[in-house]
């Protein structure tokens, strides 16, 4: 797979999203949305953040600016980060929302080297993209050079023996449950080293 390849496989994911701007947050209608989204009372949440329930309501009220150590409680109490408490949700965001794909049943993209199965598809503003690529490339010369592109990119191994190469690091040896996490930037490349060709499944973050 060239690295034009490569990004034309991210190209599909991201142009089914949209564009996002960072808008002001109201932090006490956040807290609340975080609250609900999670099905729990003022008097839960207090809890969970080690707040009195007044405080809290005055937070969602908009009646007081928390400290930052009020911040880090809330934070910890609803399992986030706390900039996290500053980031407005995507528009149109569906919480719990989910794709089932089965068996066979993906998008057919093949490439040069590789043939990928998009799964997945139905879902749009994804933050990550996964696929299934049988591997045909058999020598690192059936390369257009390395591929490199944005984000970082977790690969598990279905079947076969691969061989995983990376500008960085010694070749290494993969066969079936084996795992890779590594940063997208960096030349990578895959071949098949078994008999058979190899299967894989990819999953590229696309922020």
């Amino acid at each position: 797979m060239t690295t034009n390849d490569h990004k034309s496989i991210v190209r599909i994911a991201r142009d089914n999203g949209v564009s996002t701007e960072l808008e002001p947050v109201d932090l006490g209608a956040r807290v609340r949305e975080l609250r609900k989204a999670r099905n729990w009372t003022l008097e839960q949440a207090a809890s969970q953040a080690g707040l009195a329930r007044s405080t809290l309501s005055k937070i969602e009220n908009g009646q007081m600016s928390p400290t930052y150590d009020a911040l880090k409680k809330l934070a910890t109490g609803l399992e986030i980060s706390v900039p996290q408490l500053f980031t407005p949700p995507q528009r149109d965001q569906v919480i719990g929302r989910m794709a089932v794909t089965k068996m066979g049943e993906g998008t057919a993209h093949a490439t040069t080297t590789y043939e990928h199965e998009l799964l997945a598809e139905t879902l749009t503003k994804k933050q990550m993209l996964p696929y299934r690529a049988r591997v045909r490339s058999r020598s690192m010369e059936e390369f257009d050079g390395w591929v490199r592109h944005d984000g970082e990119e977790f690969l598990y191994v279905l079947t076969g023996v691969v061989q995983l190469f990376t500008e960085f690091y010694e070749p290494v040896e993969m066969r079936r449950g084996d795992t890779a996490y590594y940063d997208g930037s960096m030349g990578h490349n895959v071949i098949s080293i078994s008999d058979e060709d190899a299967t894989i499944l990819w999953v590229t973050s696309l922020t």
